[in-house]
């Protein structure tokens, strides 16, 4: 039977990249290929429309197995990742009582954020709880780090569980600087050396933290977050080793806590260049083992993408985060809930987190699956690329004093607020869509009445002000968000009415776009089916009580009718022309300012809406 197998496809003439390009530069009839196809990343790089196998041809990353240096391709050879949930509450015995009934739905990863100053403490907390089952995380203040780890190792020798434990104690003394601008008050290093000798017995505690799901949620580009996190853990080796700790003791007490953002592919490729580059970082130090160049990766799903108004829509995006990274062969992974931005998760919204990665494994079964993205001509090169540009910013962070240098200084701080800033911006003008908030918006929703003060939630109890010039952690709907519940909380909603007239296309396509436009607002929209005259549909408006009046035609009778319009109208509501015609200079002359097109900051512009319409 073997000798009747073909391969698929045999019946069509293989075909080399420059025929194929020939044929789709035919088909551009003229238009620039590089302009039309070729995609211009954040990252640094350009995605080409197409990739074949002579892409990847040279690169050594693919001649490597699962479970193999440089652990491209994972560092296991399965991929059965730990789903987390953080324990929410305010008191050891509280935070029991959560576990014990989250462990019985499945979790198999806890994250406890809970003051614990005495053995009893821990006792009270890990009651029921068989150590040897769960992975167990401690989130505490950085000062207090050494407290912490001597009460959970004291009662893990008297429970006999010290080889038993997996898990981690959330020692991150860059959290300050990163969030405040300020230096931490300590001798990083002491407390460092100290906390490896307490958990000397505990060898799977792994207690230098690499938080940089922090730059992710500042709205850091992926290859920044990369290249910062890749410098974070070299800061960590260096300072250690430099101190006289062994390479291997460093490397295998690091944990990387990494965020994932909704760009699919460049997140799974990111968490395969990241293992790569951190392999051959490690390797620097003259481990003894290459199985110390493994990096153990947890994946925290993205807020800086979430939104308050159709909050339901966060659950697409973690879901594809969440897929990305379970995709990418990560150790664990917390689904960040859905109401994260205006509340504290309640039962409902941490069941739904819990049950997208339930889907992955049961449903889906991405766990029986290690690495599906080898050999994939594009994320191949992806992950190459963006080990690439990450590489760049470690080697720029490293001629620059080191990564505990340049947080002090503020540089990079200052780095991913542009970056933030730039993405806002982009926001605002819809080159990134916020579906729900900057696009295709409810109308009808409110939500001033479901938002809570929920706090920083960060361990040190000190709320989200920021004390100095640290990240900003705004989320990219935070602006769109504002305007809305101005609206909500004015004593009018402004109504818009589409003034719809012309050619029937134009029309109803301007009048979709200016729905689109103002619900960003929250107005009131008030649409049609069309007009026979621009005095009708300005007599119609009135009568509804519009605030605004949007013309929606095509461009070549704005020219008649938007005049027209503007003087019978004669002040008695705002006018708005929809599109950006020809005749926008000759409108302009006659007094008609406001135009509504694609090219417009659309922020902006209802923020000066809202300037003029709300009481």
């Amino acid at each position: 039977m073997a000798e009747k197998k073909k391969k698929l496809f045999d019946m069509f003439p293989e075909c080399s990249y420059d025929e194929w390009r020939a044929k789709v530069e035919a088909d551009l009839k003229g238009a620039d290929f590089n302009k039309k196809l070729v995609w211009r990343t954040n990252e640094g790089f350009n995605v080409q429309p197409v990739y074949r196998a002579e892409n990847i041809a040279d690169f050594k990353t693919t001649d490597s197995l699962p479970g193999e240096y440089p652990y491209v391709r994972g560092t296991r050879t399965d991929n059965d990742w730990l789903i987390r949930q953080e324990v929410l509450a305010e008191t050891p015995k509280e935070a029991n009582e959560v576990a014990r009934d989250i462990i019985t739905k499945g979790v198999t990863s806890l994250g406890f954020n809970v003051t614990l100053d005495n053995v009893a403490a821990v006792r009270e907390l890990l009651d029921g709880i068989d150590v040897a089952k769960y992975e167990l995380n401690f989130k505490c203040c950085p000062r207090h780090a050494v407290e912490t780890a001597k009460v959970i190792v004291e009662y893990l020798r008297e429970t006999n569980n010290l080889t038993n434990f997996r898990g981690s104690i959330d020692f991150n003394p860059m959290r300050r600087a990163l969030k405040h601008g300020t230096e931490f008050p300590g001798d990083i290093k002491a407390i460092a050396l100290e906390l490896l000798k307490v958990v000397k017995s505990v060898p799977e505690m792994r207690v230098l933290a690499v938080d940089s799901f922090m730059f992710c949620n500042a709205g850091a580009y992926i290859y920044q977050e990369l290249g910062y996190a890749m410098a974070w853990g070299a800061e960590w080796m260096t300072m250690l080793t430099d101190a006289g700790v062994k390479a291997d003791e460093v490397a295998h007490r690091i944990k990387f806590n990494m965020g994932i953002s909704s760009n699919y592919f460049m997140e799974l490729a990111k968490f395969r260049a990241a293992r790569m580059v951190w392999a051959q970082i490690v390797e620097q130090y003259k481990p003894e083992s290459k199985l110390s160049c493994k990096m153990m990766a947890h994946a925290i799903t993205s807020r800086f993408n979430q939104t308050i108004y159709d909050a339901h829509v966060n659950l697409l995006r973690s879901q594809t985060e969440t897929m990305s990274a379970a995709l990418a062969g990560v150790d664990s992974i917390t689904t960040t809930p859905f109401d994260v931005p205006f509340k504290t998760p309640d039962a409902f919204s941490e069941r739904i987190a819990r049950n997208q990665q339930f889907l992955l494994k049961e449903e889906s079964h991405l766990d029986k699956v290690v690495d599906p993205a080898g050999g994939s001509y594009y994320i191949e090169t992806l992950t190459v690329s963006l080990a690439q540009e990450a590489w760049k910013l470690f080697i720029d962070i490293e001629d620059k004093g080191g990564f505990l240098a340049c947080i002090n200084d503020g540089s990079i701080q200052k780095t991913v607020n542009e970056t933030s800033a730039k993405r806002h911006t982009d926001v605002a003008r819809r080159k990134e869509i916020l579906l729900g908030t900057n696009q295709y918006p409810n109308v009808n929703e409110t939500a001033a009445g479901k938002i809570e003060n929920t706090g920083c939630n960060c361990g040190c109890h000190h709320g989200d002000a920021n004390e100095g010039e640290g990240l900003s952690m705004k989320r990219a709907a935070s602006d769109f968000e504002a305007l809305r519940l101005a609206t909500e909380a004015a004593s009018n909603r402004p109504k818009v009415f589409m003034l719809t007239i012309g050619n029937l296309a134009m029309r109803l396509a301007r009048a979709q776009f200016s729905t689109n436009f103002f619900g960003c607002a929250g107005y009131e929209i008030i649409d049609n089916l069309g007009f026979d005259t621009v005095q009708q549909g300005v007599d119609a408006a009135l009568e509804k009580g519009a605030d605004v009046i949007v013309l929606c035609s095509s461009d070549d009778e704005y020219a008649t009718l938007a005049p027209e319009a503007y003087k019978y109208l004669d002040g008695r509501a705002m006018f708005v022309v929809a599109g950006g015609p020809a005749c926008m200079e000759e409108l302009q002359a006659l007094g008609i300012n406001d135009f509504i097109h694609v090219r417009c900051n659309v922020l902006e512009t209802l923020q000066s809406f809202n300037a003029k319409l709300l009481k």
